[in-house]
């Protein structure tokens, strides 16, 4: 019975891991210089930085960046501005050509303070951003990110049925035994299933983070049919608010800030975007805490009026996509936290790599010289 057991665990383990780890390779790969986005970016010279100045200089109108930065490419129309999250004297204005979710847009950076354009920086280009989107989706879209999130859950399957399977195979070996003297096939056994149970719980919390992320597109649409819809029947039937109809973004920023004390903008998505209604600015700011700065308050202010007309607390389920994002870059603790998940990344792709070659290297006699057990644990965890 305990050998049927056995078996089926295998079985699971390893087609769980034969059809992820290629792509779980692809995802370790391009996810370790996405750790270092920021650093990378700077020594690139892709990083928008403002000259030094004053902290209490006085800042510019938020209308009059939108109106710089609208003139640069007067044939689009402007979805977001956002600040820099680690200068609040930039801003960034993204602009696409309609107000429908695309890759086509441009960035405009314009300094706070004097309200002069500091850079276009393109991030639709650039080793970073072809990074960017094989991690992400492939290049494949939505289809992209859900086959993607359906590869992190079998590497759940197979870190779980992995560990089912280690405590029968390291039954006769004392922990952290490598057989350097055996047959090249051994010894990377022993390093897969070591390095395997060392990254268990880093592995398990960046895969299951990284799935949650894949659902970001569809979590979003269900909140705007859940919640948002109720928010907006009073303007059921209304055309878009047309933009020279619109109140002042400064106005409605300040309103925005006046509902939600004690919280910074993180950005503001302007009428008929993904991210907000045909008839409002929706304002998105975050909290001054570590944690909190991680978290969204949604702020839904008339396009037309600048008065707030709803600030809904968001439910649960894009508070854990909030949390797990930087979670699963390891952005919580600055460049300690960067490192070991970078240390992390790398001992995964060993295990990944090791676990593909094993399977590879499957043969009649290196199945002979392994123990019952170990034969149980040879796909990638």
């Amino acid at each position: 019975m305990q050998n049927k057991t056995i078996k089926t665990w295998s079985w699971i383990h390893k087609w769980s891991s034969i059809v992820c780890t290629v792509f779980m390779l692809l995802l370790c790969l391009t996810g370790l210089p996405l750790i270092f986005h920021h650093e990378i970016g700077h020594l690139l010279g892709t990083e928008v930085e403002a000259p030094e100045m004053p902290a209490d200089s006085p800042r510019v109108s938020l209308d009059q960046v939108i109106q710089v930065a609208h003139a640069q490419h007067p044939d689009r129309v402007v979805q977001f501005v956002s600040q820099d999250e680690h200068d609040d004297a930039i801003w960034f204005v993204t602009l696409t050509p309609t107000p429908d979710p695309t890759d086509d847009f441009r960035s405009v950076a314009v300094d706070a303070r004097t309200g002069e354009i500091l850079a276009q920086p393109r991030f639709d280009q650039g080793f970073m951003w072809v990074m960017f989107k094989l991690h992400v989706d492939l290049f494949a879209g939505l289809a992209g990110k859900l086959f993607l999130g359906f590869m992190g859950l079998l590497l759940l399957v197979a870190i779980v049925s992995g560990v089912v399977l280690y405590s029968p195979f390291m039954r006769k070996l004392e922990f952290g035994t490598v057989r350097r003297e055996r047959q090249p096939r051994l010894k990377w056994l022993d390093l897969h299933n070591l390095l395997g149970i060392v990254t268990l719980v880093w592995l398990f919390v960046v895969g299951a983070t990284g799935m949650i992320n894949t659902w970001a597109d569809l979590l979003i649409k269900y909140w705007q049919h859940d919640q948002l819809s109720v928010l907006l029947a009073p303007y059921q039937g209304q055309p878009t608010v047309p933009v020279t109809e619109r109140a002042s973004v400064q106005r409605t920023l300040d309103v925005a800030l006046q509902q939600a004390p004690d919280t910074t903008l993180s950005f503001i998505a302007f009428p008929g975007t993904a991210f907000s209604s045909p008839h409002h600015h929706t304002v998105f700011l975050r909290g001054n805490e570590p944690f909190t700065s991680r978290l969204l308050q949604p702020v839904l202010v008339d396009a037309r009026t600048a008065e707030v007309t709803a600030s809904p607390k968001l439910p649960w389920y894009l508070i854990a996509l909030l949390v797990s994002q930087p979670l699963h870059f390891g952005d919580y603790g600055g460049v300690p936290m960067q490192l070991l998940w970078a240390l992390l990344d790398i001992a995964s792709i060993i295990v990944l790599g090791s676990g593909l070659y094993l399977w590879l290297r499957k043969g009649k006699t290196a199945q002979h010289n392994l123990p019952d057990a170990g034969a149980n644990v040879e796909a990638a965890t």
